[in-house]
């Protein structure tokens, strides 16, 4: 995989963070999961009650669905500020359409990191 085509799905990552809804802690985030239908993105939507805070990774996830798509095969996350990982029950919800093979790709406008799915979640929950 080339720098610029992981370049390509950060930027969409990037683009779908200027809409997050960050009232309450500023962080704006932004997703980008690659699928058998194409690129979808997401961002993260804050409640006052932040337990019902929807992170940017499950709203782009939640539109690929909508979209028909049911195979992830890579996932972004964009934040201006630092690079952030997934969040447990993100790599849970990425990994019921992805494969442990997939990569995660965090990126700032300066940095950018790599990694499996698997090494992130090594045993997922399982039906």
């Amino acid at each position: 995989m080339t720098e610029n085509n992981l370049r390509r799905i950060c930027d969409a990552a990037k683009e779908a963070s200027k809409v997050a809804y960050a009232q309450y802690s500023g962080l704006k985030v932004g997703a980008a999961v690659e699928t058998e239908k194409g690129i979808f993105t997401g961002s993260n939507v804050e409640n006052a009650s932040y337990g019902l805070t929807i992170c940017a990774e499950r709203v782009a996830i939640a539109s690929a669905v909508a979209g028909g798509a049911r195979k992830v095969k890579k996932v972004a996350v964009y934040s201006r500020q630092k690079l952030l990982a997934p969040c447990g029950a993100c790599l849970q919800v990425i990994r019921e359409f992805a494969s442990p093979d997939a990569d995660i790709i965090i990126c700032t406008d300066k940095k950018m990191k790599k990694m499996k799915l698997g090494r992130l979640l090594p045993l997922p929950f399982r039906l």
